[in-house]
């Protein structure tokens, strides 16, 4: 339910609210421990020359993707304390990709994050993705502050009561 008392246009419950609308942390204590997998993904698009200083490892900050990769691990273990209502996890892994794509100009950032438990990880990697994806703007943002972070999104997510889902 939205704060005003309706429903969104799905017809779904907004479970983050009680039904006085006030904010609430989800009890999950009563939900099956699944195997949940969720994956998400960001894209920096910057100029040509930018991509080549992070392909050749020549930053001045140093190499931009294994910092960035990093980061998004980091990131994704301390989801609960950037997003207030996320429920503390403990992840069973943790996976984030950087790769070069040279026609479009952009670093594209894939994470995958598992566990075993009664929520789903969806967060975990949208905030990996994310922070990565921050992560190469800080890194280059001395030789080229007009990068673009975009299409942050979720892929993927499996398990739970709500099954699959496929972007």
């Amino acid at each position: 339910m939205k704060r005003d008392g309706t429903r969104p246009k799905n017809g779904a419950a907004l479970t983050h609210f009680d039904e006085g609308g006030n904010a609430r942390m989800v009890d999950v204590g009563d939900k099956e421990i699944t195997e949940r997998i969720a994956v998400a993904r960001a894209t920096v698009t910057m100029q040509a020359a930018t991509l080549k200083l992070i392909r050749d490892k020549k930053a001045k900050k140093g190499d931009v993707l294994a910092v960035a990769q990093l980061a998004g691990i980091m990131a994704a273990k301390k989801t609960p304390d950037l997003i207030p209502l996320c429920h503390p996890l403990s992840l069973s892994s943790v996976d984030v990709k950087l790769s070069l794509a040279p026609r479009r100009k952009a670093v594209d950032i894939e994470a995958t994050c598992k566990l075993k438990g009664r929520t789903g990880v969806e967060m975990e990697a949208l905030t990996a993705a994310a922070v990565a994806a921050l992560t190469v703007y800080d890194m280059c943002k001395a030789v080229d502050r007009g990068m673009v972070i975009s299409e942050v999104k979720l892929l993927h997510k499996s398990g739970g009561k709500s099954g699959t889902w496929d972007a």
